[in-house]
């Protein structure tokens, strides 16, 4: 195995919270603050951590608008993160190839 491939998986992405909150983002075109805390079960100071982790490398966008008088924060994939997240998945596909019996 290639150990080179494990130095290049992008560590913003790699940590835990983060990397379900780029999953649940690439599986879905836009989600609000509280459906992916509800959905990663993540506190509200937790999850505004991670979020503002991946919206300072520019793979995270977020829109304050709002709904039925009430704010609502929405979150998405920029176009830099979700080809990052694809780079990522791929990485790990390789690695995971790799490992693989013969």
């Amino acid at each position: 195995m290639n150990p080179e491939l494990f130095l290049q998986l992008d560590r913003v992405i790699h940590e835990k919270g983060r990397l379900a909150i780029m999953s649940g983002l690439a599986a879905a075109s836009e989600l609000s603050f509280t459906e992916l805390r509800d959905m990663l079960g993540m506190t509200d100071g937790n999850l505004t951590t991670h979020i503002r982790t991946l919206q300072q490398e520019g793979f995270v966008s977020v829109a304050k608008s709002y709904q039925n008088n009430r704010p609502l924060t929405s979150c998405s994939l920029t176009p830099a993160g979700r080809k990052a997240f694809a780079e990522y998945i791929n990485l790990l596909e390789q690695i995971i190839q790799q490992s693989k019996p013969q």
